[in-house]
């Protein structure tokens, strides 16, 4: 059992919509921080049936409770049209509710009742370093930190049920695709693309389909939450920016296993990739489980200079380098920003074992930065 880090208690309000990948561990999050509250499991198809035929049968449930009763809802994107009820119990019985979900695609889409800002948004990540007592960054960037991948020594076959399960309850029973060989073919195109800037164009190549197509498949990644985008910073000094958004699993264990990289070795690009993918998605969590308003976004010039991780408005930028010796050339980067940018502060993450400072640049050992993030010394 992890401790999980996400303060749950203390940001629930009135209502909270929870989202988060499959088995990120929602629901053992739920049933243990709330134990007394009142649990209704929408996976569980003899409940979604009876509420499917009539929805009041809901209300007539929970119109007994005393105000201020929790209810916890699981996938409730499995009955959107309950929050309907849901609204009416928290307006007329001051009823308090959670919702989790896997994915936000029908909670979001045109229509549907969103409380009325009654319900904040929330998410839980896949495990963070600072939720793992003797934390193991060989198994964490080979099967990745979907708590039932990381637990065990291969994960291969696990994975392998992880996306099968995707492919069958969010985008074969929602008809979420047309032609879903050429969906899960556009899943291994996304795995080689994943950390990289996209293009469509060639995508669309790769996947036989039109570019409206990818972007609508790339949409469905975001929606059902397997998948996220970092923007671009946009602020121009002097050079000329990107403005294509870079491509990434939600978590490293996907692209490994799409791709086969089943035995990673260092100081090879696939390693480099699996690197990158891990050390962003521990800094996308960390910013949101600390409630920082500050984006994330890479900075890429014209001339193919490039910074993978700036937080902020060009407050700290981030190289991450898989390296296990950092030289000269893994700074270029770095000095080509702070060249617009000289209040930057500047972090290479990498496997160089000697954490220490070089110049203007802070040299992080990967764990140390881990270490150093949920300590909140990188973005002091």
């Amino acid at each position: 059992m992890y401790h999980r880090i996400f303060d749950i208690v203390n940001r629930l309000d009135e209502g909270m919509f929870l989202f988060g990948g499959r088995q990120v561990g929602k629901s053992t999050l739920l049933r243990e921080r709330f134990p007394d509250a009142i649990y209704v499991d929408l996976l569980d198809p003899d409940t979604r049936k009876r509420f499917e035929r009539r929805t009041m049968e809901f209300y007539e449930i929970l119109v007994k409770y005393p105000p201020k009763t929790l209810v916890i809802v699981d996938e409730i994107q499995k009955l959107p049209d309950l929050l309907d009820i849901v609204h009416k119990l928290m307006v007329e019985k001051d009823l308090h509710f959670i919702l989790s979900g896997s994915s936000a695609r029908k909670i979001k889409k045109a229509g549907v009742n969103q409380l009325g800002g009654r319900a904040n948004e929330e998410h839980l990540y896949p495990l963070v370093y600072a939720e793992i007592p003797d934390y193991d960054f060989d198994r964490a960037i080979q099967n990745g930190m979907i708590p039932r991948h990381y637990d065990v020594k291969d994960a291969r076959k696990r994975i392998q049920g992880y996306i099968n399960l995707y492919l069958k309850e969010e985008i074969e029973a929602e008809a979420l695709v047309q032609n879903i060989a050429t969906f899960e073919r556009f899943l291994e195109v996304a795995a080689v693309m994943n950390t990289e800037i996209l293009n469509y164009d060639n995508i669309a190549s790769d996947c036989g389909v039109s570019v409206n197509t990818v972007k609508a498949y790339f949409k469905i990644l975001y929606d059902t939450l397997l998948g996220f985008e970092v923007k671009p910073y946009r602020k121009v000094v002097k050079r000329r920016l990107l403005q294509t958004s870079k491509f990434y699993y939600f978590d490293v264990g996907i692209p490994n296993y799409l791709l086969n990289r089943f035995h990673l070795m260092s100081e090879t690009p696939e390693y480099g990739h699996a690197f990158e993918n891990l050390v962003m998605q521990e800094i996308r969590a960390y910013l949101d489980y600390t409630d920082s308003p500050e984006e994330l976004t890479y900075w890429h010039t014209y001339n193919k200079d490039e910074v993978d991780a700036v937080i902020g408005d060009a407050r700290i930028a981030i190289e991450i380098k898989s390296t296990d010796r950092v030289e000269s050339k893994h700074k270029k980067g770095l000095q080509k920003f702070v060249e617009e940018h000289p209040q930057a502060k500047q972090i290479i993450v990498s496997r160089d074992f000697l954490t220490r400072r070089s110049g203007d640049i802070d040299l992080y050992y990967v764990t140390d930065f881990f270490k150093a993030l949920w300590a909140g010394e990188v973005t002091r």
